[in-house]
């Protein structure tokens, strides 16, 4: 039986080096289980060690919700065999092929092998391990409960991801259609109207001024094409930096917030993300008061990351959390709060959290295919108010002209 030497971690942190008999690697992981040990890396002693990649992270973030997905479904599955972390991250290092997560992942494995810990080697990659994956990771090395804390991770991770495609999924068709929209029309005003615009002139006739302002903005586009590809990209831009802008993402929340159809769906699905995150960050043992700073730091809407900000700042000063909430009834859907007060009264504030999260994001899926449902009409109506002006712009006044040559 070959002698290991290892680096473990007891359930407060400590690091403790040593030399095992074991049959294998996962049989010295289970046996240092039992003794309240985690095992980091081992080494044969047979062996030379070997050095280990020495890799630099990369800031991209160029990192999918599904591979992070799978990295922790695989994490949890191979912490559940035994095998150590460093093991584990070895080959989930070999497995990886996107080159951003490659790195960080061959860099976490080279720190925990020195003995650092998971959640501090993860907290230098926040583009790719969020604020509430590192924290829930600590509180499972803290608490010796790593294998479930992977598994509501990966449930946290699925259920964000599918509510994201999902609403996706959903606005593909009007997005389609729009677009479809776009090309007819820069064809028809790029190669339609110049023609029609020779015709008008060799009959040598008035048309209404609708129809010369239509006819004037073919020729310019005609000679200017470039400008339907420049103009909305230019457009895109502009929008996409100010987003970046503290000022201009306060703007567009408010914007999006005021909307009368857009405004449930925002709501919901903003909720939905609060209250999942919230949900799993207290059933992994993580306070109150710092699941709500988490919380609030991952919000992507202004109004509900102040609301969780100042909730974090009422319960630091006794309050519970459904008071600390209804200055803010106004952008949480109805019952959030009387359900967190009920989950607060009966002491399972997780479950009811957990149910809530499940139940909105179900709503957010059923408002936007409803919104589908109402856009599908109104571009319809949109594209038959187009085409009938162009009717009228195009076709009245070349009737009027061939019935003056008739007569």
């Amino acid at each position: 039986m070959p002698n290991f030497s290892y680096v473990a971690k007891t359930l407060d942190g400590q690091t403790e080096t040593g030399i095992a008999a074991a049959p294998d690697e996962f049989q010295l992981a289970q046996t240092l289980k039992t003794k309240g040990l985690i095992l980091i890396s081992a080494e044969s002693q047979e062996n030379k060690h070997k050095s280990l990649l020495n890799a630099q992270f990369s800031f991209g973030s160029g990192v999918s919700s599904t591979e992070k997905i799978l990295l922790v479904r695989n994490m949890g599955v191979m912490f559940a065999t035994g095998l150590s972390l460093v093991k584990s991250f070895d080959i989930l290092h070999l497995q990886t092929k996107n080159k951003v997560l490659k790195s960080a992942l061959a860099s976490v494995k080279e720190r925990i092998g020195k003995g650092e810990n998971l959640s501090v080697a993860l907290a230098d990659y926040p583009k790719i391990f969020s604020e509430l994956f590192v924290n829930m990771v600590k509180v499972g090395e803290e608490s010796g409960t790593l294998e479930d804390i992977f598994q509501i991770l990966s449930l946290q991770l699925s259920k964000e991801h599918d509510l994201k495609a999902k609403i996706k999924n959903a606005m593909v068709y009007p997005c389609m259609i729009l677009m479809v929209m776009f090309v007819v029309g820069a064809v028809i005003i790029t190669f339609v109207l110049p023609n029609l615009n020779i015709f008008f002139t060799s009959l040598n006739v008035d048309v209404p001024i609708y129809t010369k302002i239509m006819l004037a903005s073919g020729n310019f586009l005609a000679t200017h094409w470039y400008l339907l590809f420049v103009v909305p990209l230019l457009l895109v831009i502009m929008v996409w930096v100010a987003l970046k802008t503290k000022s201009g993402k306060k703007a567009a929340d408010v914007f999006f917030l005021r909307l009368p159809i857009i405004a449930p769906i925002v709501k919901k699905n903003n909720s939905a993300f609060l209250i999942r995150a919230l949900s799993s960050l207290i059933s992994a043992g993580v306070p109150l008061t710092r699941a709500l700073e988490i919380s609030g730091n991952a919000a992507n809407n202004y109004f509900f990351k102040q609301a969780i900000k100042d909730a974090e700042q009422r319960i630091k000063k006794g309050e519970k959390l459904s008071s600390a909430l209804k200055p803010y009834q106004s952008i949480f859907p109805l019952g959030v709060i009387e359900m967190v007060e009920v989950g607060e009264e009966t002491g399972k504030t997780s479950v009811i959290l957990k149910k809530l999260a499940e139940f909105y994001e179900q709503e957010a899926i059923n408002a936007v295919e409803k919104l589908t449902v109402i856009i599908e009409p109104v571009l319809i109506i949109v594209l038959g108010v187009g085409v009938g002006f162009f009717a009228i712009s195009i076709i009245q006044p070349m009737y009027s002209s061939l019935k003056g040559i008739v007569q």
